[in-house]
């Protein structure tokens, strides 16, 4: 097995329309990685492309991708929870939260070849700074499909990231859940899969 050099990799940032330029990378990457457990996403470029255009459509969005040549093999996104879909806002909405305080970070995604060079960490380092530049935003979030503990393509092997985003500084708030619609590689039609909201203070 190659070892990868993490100071061969390249970066990239850019902000809304920058997403534009790399919709077919971030699409294909976000399939490659989300066919694993636990979100077992079934995906298709033109419905990666349709999701993606909320990113470019905000002002202040983030991505932060990481290229080895000209593959990119890693990315994360974030953008104000105003500019979020219906879905994501309703649990805040509901709990009598103030959605221009909250930032909300969507995927952070890597190839497993790329995992272990502290890469999770660059990237929640990359998305709570560009969060804490606008001194509106008070809070952070993200959420997490929730599988059942005997779901049967669970690998052995499988570990949450829980712990990593507890260190992170993040708390798992069961309060606030969502319920989102995708297909799953061993159904036959989209189903609703229970997410979790994970919170944390920005000063």
């Amino acid at each position: 097995m190659a070892v990868i050099d993490y100071w061969s990799l390249t970066f990239l940032r850019g902000t809304g329309p920058a997403f534009r330029t790399v919709f077919d990378d971030l699409a294909a990457l976000r399939i490659a990685v989300f066919r694993n457990f636990p979100y077992l996403y079934e995906g298709s470029i033109a419905y990666e492309k349709n999701y993606l255009e909320t990113y470019a459509r905000s002002e202040r969005s983030l991505l932060f991708a990481v290229y080895d040549g000209a593959r990119m093999v890693g990315a994360t996104t974030a953008l104000p929870l105003r500019d979020e879909t219906d879905e994501v806002k309703a649990p805040f909405l509901a709990a009598g939260h103030d959605l221009e305080s909250i930032f909300y970070f969507g995927e952070s995604i890597l190839l497993p070849a790329y995992r272990g060079l502290g890469l999770g960490n660059r990237f929640f380092d990359e998305r709570e700074a560009h969060a804490r530049q606008f001194s509106q935003y008070k809070m952070a979030c993200f959420c997490a499909v929730q599988r059942p503990v005997d779901h049967p393509l669970r690998p052995t092997d499988y570990r949450p990231h829980d712990v990593f985003w507890m260190k992170r500084g993040y708390q798992c708030d069961s309060s606030l859940q969502s319920s989102f619609v995708w297909l799953d590689r061993n159904e036959l039609i989209e189903t609703a899969k229970p997410m979790v909201y994970w919170t944390r203070l920005l000063h």
